[in-house]
């Protein structure tokens, strides 16, 4: 199976590490930067164009910012779909607009190519140690097809419908670790406040039921005053305004989503974009003054 993948950013190079560690010898890539090509060429990839990637790779993955740019890179001027032959997959691994998803699966199915949306979650950590979650929507076939090479990427795999399941899938995701954050940033603030060690009421309460995955993650950066970024708060941004997007267009209420937004963008307009989203807890230190755990 030759394989193209196209974004090597801090999700995509070390993902297309493990396709390479799981035994998929055959893999082309492609990014506009190109330090991470040649990195992933001494590794033993192949650096390749869009163009080449299209017309050679019998399944193209992509894992990009959002939906204009994986649009841009299928559907575009010189888009790959263009390039690709009847019978072959795209599998977007990119956390999009279920919308997208579903708009670039019609246009793909006209040329006889089938699609998976497959957004991840997991974040770096995850994708460096090719623990990540997959969400992903599309056929069941085409699913139990690919299923084998996502797994060289992920702990987890799980089709959750047809092609825009997976990204729903991910925007629900988004919600509850925002809002998680969120919970956590204002019991840690209360904690600390009333005069107890907020180290302390994390180690009492994570193994109840308060305690989470985001928790045991979030607690102790938010303690340590850790926010250096393992998911940015510009791209939960980026995915809550993909929220927002679908909850309109499906009519579906969402107030505390758009509530820990309007927090994320205060933080982004404060230089707080690129700072790991843990770095809610600093939208409370601003309103009280105070450091929590410190």
């Amino acid at each position: 199976m030759k394989i193209g993948l196209i974004g090597l950013g801090i999700m995509g190079k070390p993902m297309a590490k493990n396709i390479l560690k799981g035994g998929y010898t055959e893999l082309l890539v492609s990014d506009r930067n190109p330090a991470p090509v040649e990195e992933l060429v001494s590794c033993g990839a192949k650096a390749a164009t869009n163009k080449e990637i299209g017309e050679s790779c019998d399944v193209v993955l992509t894992m990009l910012p959002n939906s204009p740019h994986v649009k841009s890179v299928m559907l575009g001027e010189e888009g790959v779909a263009q390039y690709m032959k009847a019978g072959s997959t795209f599998i977007d691994m990119s956390s999009i607009n279920p919308v997208a998803s579903k708009e670039i699966a019609a246009v793909l199915a006209e040329k006889g190519v089938e699609m998976l949306d497959a957004p991840v979650s997991g974040g770096e950590p995850g994708a460096i140690a090719g623990t990540v979650s997959f969400m992903v929507g599309g056929k069941q076939e085409v699913f139990d097809k690919f299923k084998p090479l996502l797994e060289t990427m992920g702990a987890s795999v799980v089709r959750c419908g047809e092609v825009g399941a997976g990204n729903t899938t991910k925007l629900a995701n988004q919600i509850i670790v925002a809002c998680n954050i969120q919970a956590l940033s204002e019991a840690m603030t209360l904690a600390q406040m009333a005069g107890v060690d907020p180290r302390l009421v994390f180690e009492a309460i994570k193994g109840g039921l308060a305690g989470s995955n985001v928790m045991n993650a979030k607690a102790p950066m938010m303690i340590e005053g850790n926010d250096k970024p393992g998911f940015k708060i510009d791209l939960h941004i980026k995915d809550l305004n993909n929220v927002l997007d679908c909850a309109h267009t499906v009519g579906a209420p969402v107030p505390m989503t758009a509530q820990v937004q309007e927090i994320l963008q205060w933080l982004h307009n404060h230089e707080g974009g690129q700072k790991d989203h843990s770095a809610i807890v600093q939208y409370y230190e601003a309103l009280t003054g105070i450091k929590i755990g410190r």
